[in-house]
C-alpha cells in the first residue's frame, strides 16, 4: 500500500497570505503523495457583504440559501481553490483544483430540514476513491473545495471537516492514510485561552472526559467527531496540529494531538 498524506485547511489560516504560504510550502514538501481539503475563511462573508447577501451563522454553521450557494461556490470553488492551486504550481506541485462535483467525486444529498432549515448544505453519500487515485497515479496533487454535487444538478456547501475525512476514509481502502487537521491553534487545547496547553493525546475516553469539563467545546466537538470517524474507519493516523507544524506532524515530530483508539 502507498502512504498518502490527507490534509485539511481552515481557520484563519485561510485569511492570512503569510500564513497560507508557509502552511503551502510546507505541504508542498511532504513526502509521498497528498491531498489537500480546504475551508474558505472569512473570504465568503466579505464576499457576501460586498454583494449585499446576508450571512447567517447558527452555532458556527452557515446558512446556506439560494444567493449565499451562489458566494460560496464563487469564493471556495473559484476564488480560494485557484488561488492555492497557483501558489503550489509555484511550489513545484503540480496541483489540480477542484469541487466535488468534478470528475464526480464527492456525492451528496441536501440536509433534511429538522430544527433547523440549513438550505443547501450537503451531507455525505459517497467519495468516488478510484478517480481521486487516477489523478494521484498521474503525480497531480487534488485540492479539494468543499462543494459536493446531488444527483438532481446541484451543488451543495458541504462541511470541509466532514468531506476530508470521508476522503480519507474511502482512500484508506487502498492506501494507508494519514489525516491531519490543520488551523491556527497548535492542537486540542486543554484550556482553549492558553495556547500552550496542548494536549498531546486523545482517545474515546480521554475525549468524553474533557468534553465533560468543558475543556473541549463549541466547533472544536464536530472535528473531533469527524476525526475519531476517520480513525475508527481505517485512516492509519490522525493529527490535529498548528498549520506551522505540518512537517512535524506528518514525521512524527510530536507536533499537535495525535489520536488514538
Amino acid at each position: 500500500m502507498n502512504n498518502l498524506t490527507v490534509v485539511k485547511i481552515g481557520g484563519n489560516v485561510i485569511d492570512n497570505p503569510d500564513a497560507l504560504l508557509r502552511f503551502l510550502t510546507a505541504f508542498a514538501g511532504l513526502p509521498g503523495s497528498r491531498l489537500l481539503v480546504h475551508g474558505g475563511g472569512k473570504i465568503a462573508t466579505q464576499v457576501a457583504e460586498k454583494l449585499g447577501v446576508q450571512t447567517t451563522m447558527v452555532e458556527g454553521r452557515r446558512i446556506t440559501d439560494q444567493p449565499m450557494l451562489d458566494v460560496v461556490t464563487m469564493v471556495y470553488g473559484g476564488l480560494v481553490n485557484k488561488q492555492i492551486v497557483a501558489k503550489l504550481q509555484t511550489l513545484d506541485c503540480n496541483a489540480i483544483g477542484l469541487t466535488g462535483a468534478d470528475a464526480r467525486i464527492v456525492l451528496a444529498h441536501k440536509r433534511p430540514v429538522g430544527a433547523i432549515d440549513y438550505g443547501f448544505v450537503g451531507d455525505l453519500d459517497e467519495v468516488n476513491a478510484g478517480q481521486i487515485q487516477f489523478f494521484l497515479r498521474q503525480s497531480l496533487t487534488p485540492v479539494i473545495a468543499p462543494i459536493s454535487y446531488d444527483n438532481q444538478g446541484g451543488l451543495l456547501n458541504t462541511n470541509a471537516d466532514t468531506m476530508a475525512s470521508a476522503i480519507a476514509v474511502d482512500l484508506a481502502r487502498h492506501d494507508t492514510v494519514t489525516l491531519v487537521y490543520c488551523f491556527e491553534k497548535r492542537g486540542v487545547l486543554a484550556d482553549p485561552a492558553n495556547d500552550d496547553s496542548v494536549i498531546p493525546a486523545l482517545n474515546p475516553t480521554s475525549y468524553a472526559d474533557y468534553k465533560a469539563a468543558g475543556a473541549i467545546n463549541k466547533g472544536m466537538i464536530p472535528k473531533l467527531d469527524n476525526a475519531f470517524r476517520a480513525l475508527d474507519n481505517g485512516v492509519a493516523r490522525v493529527v490535529i496540529c498548528h498549520a506551522d507544524e505540518l512537517g512535524a506532524a506528518v514525521t512524527g515530530g510530536g507536533a499537535g494531538t495525535t489520536l488514538n483508539k
